[in-house]
């Protein structure tokens, strides 16, 4: 399940090196180079919730192997692909393939482990998965875009694939299945709103926002996140049960993924761009800088079950995020003429620290109390948000991206470096809008805990 789970987090980071060399080798534009990660994370999140229902009513073992399937050979697509196009499509199926198995890897360990210690180990597992996998990449495309070709990164997932489709067939055992039916309409509802929303936002930053093309995407998007809603609260099997977000702390932990990963997607994209555009980095080399982030990310990851008995999940959630937060705001000063060691590689250390300390307190809040029949649907929700929200933060931050390269008029490095701390700025607003709601969770928990405290001492 984790090494499943861990081929999916690879791709999007092996991407990411990666992007430079794709950029030039089939010609992207650099505002088109962004739907090489958005294709995917936008057909991945708006397809998951459908993803996960399929899970409870066809076994999740089924969509899981389905999965591999699609997503392998969509992989093979994309690494002998030829044209921009060519490559943004087969993302997209690839993205399809991936919002089958996520949410089949996190429902079976959800239900696997009933012991409450366990499935707080096995999740914490499945995020430092996420956490370090996705560093681990960025090296690995660094060395496949360097030493061999960007289409290597890709071509390796249909031998994985294949072994993995043959462990789950012999290892795994399937899931009870539960009798419904696939809310299609909404799943074609949020996921083109989506599409539309983030097409809106990056149309913006080359046409700006009164242009006619923004403007009706956006207007469109609304319309149709609204009509998706509305099909929810009515449909009699929804693939979204609005229900999920009675718990203040599993919509809490729904919208503070989808800020913080906004934010780390944006590290990740921008960060690659500064060191390969900025600082002269190989690909290589370029993976290698990353490795702050996996060494602190890990650590923190591995320490996480005992950091949560000694702060608790809202407590080590808002130091993990500060970390973050802090790093961010330093790495926002980068500059043509910035040293690694101390204006990068700490500030990466810090951010590294923040994930590996965030993303698995975030997944335990999201499916916390969660009835085993929406064991799927909640399941599938935290990775929406995790996609979702890296598309649309992606989409924000190259706004900002763009923007403050409008009034500088100097030489290439120069400008892309202002335009990376722009970028890098805006990560660090959008982290701490997550630490804020965060901080509001746990102001609540402990006042609700007072009032316990004082009705039993009443009584």
């Amino acid at each position: 399940m984790l090494v499943s789970y861990l081929m999916i987090v690879l791709d999007i980071s092996i991407v990411i090196t990666a992007l430079p060399k794709i950029e030039t080798g089939l010609r992207f534009s650099h505002t088109g180079l962004s739907w090489v990660s958005n294709a995917y994370t936008l057909a991945f999140g708006g397809m998951l919730l459908l993803g996960a229902r399929a899970g409870d009513i066809f076994g999740r073992r089924r969509m899981l192997m389905t999965g591999l399937t699609l997503f392998s050979f969509a992989s093979l697509a994309i690494g002998v692909a030829q044209s921009p196009a060519w490559l943004i499509s087969a993302r997209a199926i690839q993205g399809i393939g991936a919002s089958i198995l996520a949410p089949s890897t996190l429902a079976l360990l959800s239900v696997t482990f009933h012991d409450p210690r366990e499935r707080t180990r096995a999740l914490s597992y499945y995020g430092a998965t996420a956490g370090v996998g996705s560093t681990i990449g960025l090296v690995l495309g660094g060395v496949f875009a360097d030493w061999l070709s960007w289409r290597v990164g890709f071509f390796i997932n249909l031998p994985i694939g294949l072994a993995l489709m043959l462990g789950a067939k012999h290892y795994l055992p399937e899931t009870v299945r539960h009798s419904g039916e696939l809310d299609i309409v909404g799943a074609a509802s949020s996921t083109i709103g989506m599409t539309l929303l983030v097409y809106g936002i990056v149309h913006s930053a080359t046409y700006g926002w009164t242009d006619a093309t923004t403007t009706a995407s956006l207007v469109a998007s609304v319309a149709l996140l609204s009509f998706f809603v509305i099909n929810e609260w009515r449909a009699k099997q929804p693939i979204l049960p609005l229900r999920l977000f009675a718990s203040l702390e599993r919509s809490v932990a729904y919208g503070t993924r989808m800020l913080f990963v906004g934010a780390s997607v944006g590290f990740y994209f921008f960060a690659t761009q500064y060191l390969q555009g900025v600082l002269d980095y190989t690909p290589l080399e370029a993976g290698v800088a990353f490795l702050p982030t996996t060494i602190a990310n890990f650590a923190a990851a591995m320490s996480i079950p005992w950091l949560t008995r000694r702060l608790g999940n809202g407590g080590l959630l808002a130091l993990a995020l500060l970390l973050s937060v802090i790093g961010m705001v330093m790495l926002s000063d980068a500059s043509a003429h910035t040293s690694y060691w101390f204006h990068v590689a700490l500030p990466m250390a810090l951010i590294g620290a923040g994930q590996g300390g965030t993303l698995s307190p975030l997944t335990v809040a999201g499916v916390a109390n969660v009835d085993p029949k929406d064991a799927g649907a909640a399941s599938g929700l935290v990775n929406v948000a995790h996609q979702l929200g890296g598309s649309l933060g992606l989409g924000i931050l190259i706004v900002a991206f763009d923007a403050a390269g409008a009034s500088i008029h100097s030489d290439a490095k120069t400008l892309l470096a202002a335009r990376v701390s722009a970028a890098f700025t805006a990560a660090a607003v959008m982290q701490i809008l997550a630490l804020l709601l965060v901080l509001l969770l746990v102001y609540q928990f402990r006042r609700d805990a007072v009032s316990r405290r004082l009705t039993s001492t009443s009584t």
